[in-house]
């Protein structure tokens, strides 16, 4: 009975695959015949691992514990969607007179300069999405980016944190 849950759960997991391949290729120009031809030839577990680590490399937004957590896709500095909505209770308390810290992360494989680089415009994008939303300079203090040295995931250190002092 397990196995066939298994074999089931494998079977709706290549559907959803292969009909997102499906739609994806029906709304985007055809792709030249190399691409096709190495598609083709990929196994339907490559492609789900494929999907499942763009969905884990893709940007998001959490709130935990009254600290606003900015998950960054590798290499990008954009926001994920709901920033907004996510940054509503901080705003609140720097309009009731706190101090909003911004800390960045990143990690320490590749380039220590590239990844300070891009938490600084990580840090800078979350400030700017502060100060639109009406939060003044003054009610805003960045830190400097740290590396994440502690055993997680890469989206650990890909983020960006905003608390209330």
């Amino acid at each position: 009975m397990a196995l066939g849950l298994v074999f089931g759960l494998v079977a709706v997991v290549v559907a959803v695959v292969v009909g997102a391949s499906a739609y994806r290729s029906m709304k985007a120009p055809a792709a030249p015949k190399t691409t096709v031809a190495a598609t083709a030839s990929a196994t339907p577990a490559s492609d789900a691992a494929s999907a499942a680590q763009n969905a884990m490399d893709a940007a998001s937004v959490k709130v935990e514990n009254g600290v606003v957590k900015f998950y960054f896709a590798s290499g990008k500095s954009e926001l994920a969607a709901g920033a907004s909505a996510a940054l509503a209770d901080v705003i609140k308390g720097a309009q009731e007179g706190r101090k909003l810290v911004i800390s960045g992360y990143h990690d320490a494989t590749g380039s220590a300069a590239q990844n300070a680089e891009l938490a600084r415009q990580r840090a800078f994008a979350v400030r700017d999405a502060l100060k639109a939303s009406g939060v003044t300079d003054n009610k805003i203090e960045l830190k400097k980016p740290e590396v994440l040295i502690a055993a997680g995931s890469d989206a650990e250190a890909r983020r960006v944190e905003v608390s209330l002092q």
